[in-house]
């Protein structure tokens, strides 16, 4: 269950970062994403990161 706990809070972390960079304009890719310069996506894209590092977390806790 562990394992599953981080294998989804680091993919949750990753995305959001993604959404974050997209959302901000940092990251142009894919090159068409109705996401580009958009700044609620990167609002989600925080929120989604905060969950996956509190996924992180309760992986790792004894």
């Amino acid at each position: 269950m562990k394992t599953l706990l981080l294998i989804a809070g680091i993919a949750a972390l990753l995305m959001g970062l993604l959404w974050i960079g997209q959302g901000l304009g940092y990251i142009h890719w894919p090159a068409f994403s109705f996401m580009l310069d958009q700044r609620p996506w990167a609002m989600r894209g925080v929120i989604l990161a905060v969950v996956g590092v509190v996924l992180i977390i309760l992986a790792r806790r004894p």
